[in-house]
Protein backbone atom coordinates (compact mmCIF):
# COMPACT_ATOMS: atom_id res chain seq x y z
CA UNK A 1 0.00 0.00 0.00
CA UNK A 2 1.46 3.15 -1.39
CA UNK A 3 0.87 6.97 0.02
CA UNK A 4 -1.92 7.44 -2.84
CA UNK A 5 -3.68 4.14 -1.90
CA UNK A 6 -3.84 5.79 1.71
CA UNK A 7 -4.67 8.84 0.65
CA UNK A 8 -8.28 7.70 -1.25
CA UNK A 9 -8.78 5.33 1.97
CA UNK A 10 -8.80 8.66 4.20
CA UNK A 11 -11.08 10.43 1.85
CA UNK A 12 -13.55 7.69 1.86
CA UNK A 13 -13.00 7.05 5.85
CA UNK A 14 -14.11 10.77 5.68
CA UNK A 15 -17.03 10.89 2.75
CA UNK A 16 -17.55 7.29 1.33
CA UNK A 17 -20.22 8.63 -0.99
CA UNK A 18 -17.67 10.41 -3.07
CA UNK A 19 -17.50 9.46 -6.80
CA UNK A 20 -14.56 7.89 -8.29
CA UNK A 21 -14.04 11.12 -10.52
CA UNK A 22 -14.24 13.25 -7.38
CA UNK A 23 -11.38 10.84 -5.28
CA UNK A 24 -9.25 10.64 -8.61
CA UNK A 25 -9.11 14.47 -8.68
CA UNK A 26 -7.71 14.62 -5.32
CA UNK A 27 -5.74 12.44 -5.43
CA UNK A 28 -4.30 13.12 -9.09
CA UNK A 29 -5.06 10.15 -10.93
CA UNK A 30 -7.06 9.17 -13.86
CA UNK A 31 -11.01 7.52 -13.28
CA UNK A 32 -9.73 4.51 -14.51
CA UNK A 33 -6.46 4.16 -12.45
CA UNK A 34 -8.55 5.32 -9.13
CA UNK A 35 -11.17 3.04 -9.83
CA UNK A 36 -8.72 -0.09 -10.25
CA UNK A 37 -6.89 1.24 -6.40
CA UNK A 38 -10.61 0.89 -5.04
CA UNK A 39 -11.41 -2.49 -6.82
CA UNK A 40 -8.38 -3.59 -5.62
CA UNK A 41 -8.63 -2.71 -1.89
CA UNK A 42 -12.24 -4.13 -1.92
CA UNK A 43 -10.74 -7.10 -2.91
CA UNK A 44 -7.95 -7.07 -0.39
CA UNK A 45 -10.45 -6.93 2.63
CA UNK A 46 -8.88 -3.18 3.16
CA UNK A 47 -12.07 -1.60 2.45
CA UNK A 48 -14.63 -3.89 4.06
CA UNK A 49 -18.07 -2.13 2.94
CA UNK A 50 -19.28 1.48 2.87
CA UNK A 51 -21.93 2.93 5.08
CA UNK A 52 -23.94 5.29 5.78
CA UNK A 53 -23.23 6.57 9.79
CA UNK A 54 -26.69 8.12 11.58
CA UNK A 55 -26.97 10.37 14.75
CA UNK A 56 -28.44 7.74 17.40
CA UNK A 57 -30.23 10.75 19.80
CA UNK A 58 -32.31 12.15 16.32
CA UNK A 59 -32.94 8.02 15.97
CA UNK A 60 -34.64 7.85 20.08
CA UNK A 61 -31.47 5.91 21.03
CA UNK A 62 -29.44 9.23 22.94
CA UNK A 63 -28.20 6.81 25.69
CA UNK A 64 -25.13 4.84 25.10
CA UNK A 65 -23.94 2.42 27.70
CA UNK A 66 -21.16 -0.08 27.83
CA UNK A 67 -21.93 -3.44 29.34
CA UNK A 68 -19.17 -5.91 31.34
CA UNK A 69 -19.66 -9.22 31.53
CA UNK A 70 -18.13 -12.17 33.22
CA UNK A 71 -19.29 -15.63 32.90
CA UNK A 72 -18.50 -18.76 35.13
CA UNK A 73 -18.71 -21.13 31.72
CA UNK A 74 -16.12 -21.03 29.24
CA UNK A 75 -17.43 -23.81 26.82
CA UNK A 76 -18.31 -24.04 23.36
CA UNK A 77 -21.99 -24.69 24.17
CA UNK A 78 -22.25 -21.66 26.36
CA UNK A 79 -20.41 -19.43 23.57
CA UNK A 80 -22.72 -20.66 20.58
CA UNK A 81 -25.53 -19.22 22.92
CA UNK A 82 -24.04 -15.99 24.05
CA UNK A 83 -23.65 -15.48 20.32
CA UNK A 84 -26.93 -15.95 19.39
CA UNK A 85 -28.62 -13.71 22.37
CA UNK A 86 -26.17 -11.20 20.74
CA UNK A 87 -26.86 -11.52 17.20
CA UNK A 88 -30.93 -10.95 18.27
CA UNK A 89 -30.05 -7.74 20.46
CA UNK A 90 -29.97 -4.90 17.35
CA UNK A 91 -28.92 -2.83 20.44
CA UNK A 92 -26.04 -4.22 20.85
CA UNK A 93 -23.81 -2.28 18.44
CA UNK A 94 -20.19 -4.14 19.10
CA UNK A 95 -19.20 -7.04 21.50
CA UNK A 96 -15.87 -7.80 22.35
CA UNK A 97 -13.85 -10.91 23.82
CA UNK A 98 -11.39 -9.69 26.25
CA UNK A 99 -8.44 -10.34 28.24
CA UNK A 100 -8.06 -9.38 31.98
CA UNK A 101 -11.34 -9.58 34.56
CA UNK A 102 -13.71 -8.57 31.98
CA UNK A 103 -14.63 -11.84 29.95
CA UNK A 104 -16.74 -9.66 27.65
CA UNK A 105 -17.43 -5.76 26.80
CA UNK A 106 -20.81 -4.61 24.88
CA UNK A 107 -21.56 -1.49 23.57
CA UNK A 108 -25.21 -0.60 23.19
CA UNK A 109 -27.58 2.41 22.42
CA UNK A 110 -31.04 2.46 23.91
CA UNK A 111 -33.24 5.45 24.30
CA UNK A 112 -33.62 5.66 28.11
CA UNK A 113 -32.96 3.76 31.02
CA UNK A 114 -35.95 1.75 30.72
CA UNK A 115 -34.77 0.77 27.04
CA UNK A 116 -31.23 -0.57 29.03
CA UNK A 117 -33.91 -2.53 31.55
CA UNK A 118 -35.24 -4.08 28.44
CA UNK A 119 -32.08 -4.83 26.96
CA UNK A 120 -30.65 -6.30 30.06
CA UNK A 121 -33.73 -8.52 30.48
CA UNK A 122 -32.65 -9.49 26.46
CA UNK A 123 -28.71 -10.53 27.96
CA UNK A 124 -30.24 -12.75 30.91
CA UNK A 125 -31.25 -15.33 28.31
CA UNK A 126 -27.51 -16.13 28.26
CA UNK A 127 -27.06 -17.49 31.68
CA UNK A 128 -24.47 -14.85 32.70
CA UNK A 129 -22.49 -14.69 35.84
CA UNK A 130 -22.18 -10.94 36.76
CA UNK A 131 -23.17 -7.54 34.35
CA UNK A 132 -22.51 -4.52 35.23
CA UNK A 133 -22.78 -1.04 32.79
CA UNK A 134 -21.57 1.78 32.64
CA UNK A 135 -23.45 5.03 30.84
CA UNK A 136 -21.78 7.87 28.82
CA UNK A 137 -22.26 10.97 30.54
CA UNK A 138 -20.20 12.98 27.76
CA UNK A 139 -18.44 11.61 24.43
CA UNK A 140 -15.27 13.87 23.96
CA UNK A 141 -14.38 12.26 20.88
CA UNK A 142 -16.16 9.67 18.13
CA UNK A 143 -14.57 8.48 15.15
CA UNK A 144 -15.10 5.52 12.78
CA UNK A 145 -11.49 6.84 10.74
CA UNK A 146 -8.70 4.49 11.58
CA UNK A 147 -5.51 6.19 11.90
CA UNK A 148 -3.35 5.03 8.31
CA UNK A 149 0.09 6.42 9.22
CA UNK A 150 0.77 3.10 11.11
CA UNK A 151 1.26 0.52 7.89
Amino acid sequence: MDRIDRHILSLLQRDASLSVGELAERVALSKTACWRRVQKLETEGVIRRRVALLDPAALNLGLTTYIAIRTNQHNAQWSQRFHDVLRDIPEILEAHRTSGELDYLLKAVVPDMAGYDRLYKKLLAADLFDVSASFVMETMKETTELPLDQS
